[in-house]
């Protein structure tokens, strides 16, 4: 068996237990962001094939890489949770943590017995957080969800294309990403709550909810004007100039947010007259009449390259950007100053590479990450300290397949 690692994180989160019933993608990337944060996160996982996401390739030295990007710096328990000595097990090492994440369809902690008003009675100051699909009282209460499914009841689908074309996802999988952050807000002010009231919460998140709470000026474009924004592409439903302009090689972003901004692109395209049209005098204007403009500034762009388009559009400050495939966007040089993308060492894979938190506090980002476990790596070590079973009965528990280990 593997020597057991130092699982202490400092942060601001440093002394706070989580137990982390979670997998796939909204509980796991919660409770990453508490443990980059700090806090001692248990992840609970299934005897024999554990967190679904270690079987999705592609794989590094046998590692998947979806299992790599959502849990580093925690411990993994394998546990039994359709026995009895495992849910009870659960409920013992609930009762000594601090914060409980699960991503079940609603139901099913209840039927296991580790539902927040069962566990609340031994723990009064467990915040109990449970990211579901559609939530309680939805029609789509009992569905499965992922995030393309969130997705397309959101709105988010329906515009994620260019005028004409096919629905399309959003590359990010913001659906359950959603239910992350808003899982976070939840869990941290309630933390902060309990300092003061010495009681927890049951802090519920539906993904679908949290991606309609994403909608921003969109959901208010509706209710403004009583007709559903319509699908846009790069551009934006209601500034113009903004979006990708067409290079002679590729293309360019430009972002006129201010009346200064469009000022000051109007003259980089050395189109200073168009300062003084009617029609794009201001945004109302330029809005109303989107196509003669762009179609003004894509017969100017395209008589120029990208890297010449990104250099004046840098000398009379427009926002700008060139448009990166992903290996690009992490070898730039400003993920490279800000030390986005460490280095760590498995013992079974080798070297890693992931990226960090963003967070930073006093000017410092999160301490070195700990490697993804092993599937039960650290069982012995969390039932040996966290709930002082002796080696016969860790030996029992795993001769009954109640606990597994490596």
């Amino acid at each position: 068996m593997a020597e057991a690692q130092d699982t202490t994180r400092r942060g601001p989160l440093q002394g706070i237990k989580v137990l982390d019933f979670s997998r796939i993608l909204s509980g796991p990337y919660a409770s990453m962001v508490l443990a980059d944060l700090g806090a001692d996160v248990i992840k609970v996982e299934p005897v024999a094939n554990g967190d679904e996401t270690r079987n999705f390739p592609p794989f590094q030295n046998g590692l998947s890489h979806y299992y790599i990007a959502l849990n580093r710096s925690k411990q993994s328990v394998s546990l039994d949770l359709k026995s009895p000595e495992g849910v009870e097990i659960a409920k013992k090492l609930a009762a000594r943590c601090d914060i409980l994440i699960e991503n079940f369809r609603p139901g099913v902690m209840e039927r296991l017995g580790l539902d927040y008003e069962t566990l609340k009675a031994e723990n009064e100051k467990l915040i109990y957080c449970s990211i579901t699909g559609f939530g309680q009282n939805s029609p789509h209460s009992n569905k499965p969800a992922f995030d393309i499914v969130v997705q397309a009841l959101s709105g988010v689908m329906h515009m994620n294309r260019e005028p004409g074309q096919a629905p399309n996802k959003l590359s990010l999988p913001l659906g359950d990403m959603a239910g992350s952050i808003f899982s976070m807000f939840g869990v941290l002010a309630a933390l902060h709550e309990r300092n003061v009231t010495g009681h927890g919460r049951h802090v519920e998140i539906a993904m679908l909810d949290s991606l309609i709470a994403m909608l921003g000026y969109l959901s208010q474009i509706y209710f403004v004007s009583g007709e559903a924004p319509k699908p846009v592409g790069t551009r934006h439903p209601s500034i113009v100039p903004y979006g990708s302009f067409p290079t002679s090689d590729g293309y360019v972003i430009v972002a006129c947010l201010t009346e200064r901004f469009w000022q000051n692109f109007a003259r980089c395209l050395g189109r200073e007259e168009l300062l003084g049209d009617e029609r794009f005098s201001i945004y109302e204007n330029r809005l109303a009449h989107r196509d003669a403009l762009e179609a003004i500034i894509c017969e100017r762009t395209q008589q120029e390259t990208t890297e010449v388009w990104l250099k004046r559009l840098a000398e009379f400050d427009v926002p700008n950007a060139p448009i990166l495939d992903v290996a690009e966007a992490l070898e730039q040089e400003h993920v490279m100053r800000h030390g986005l993308i460490e280095t760590i060492a498995h013992e079974d894979v080798g070297e890693l590479k992931l990226v960090r938190s963003p967070i930073l506090f006093d000017g410092v980002g999160p301490e070195p990450a700990r490697a993804p476990s092993r599937l039960g790596e650290d069982t012995l070590s969390v039932l040996s300290e966290e709930l002082g079973l002796n080696a016969a009965e860790l030996e029992q528990l795993v001769s009954k397949k109640v606990i597994e280990v490596m």
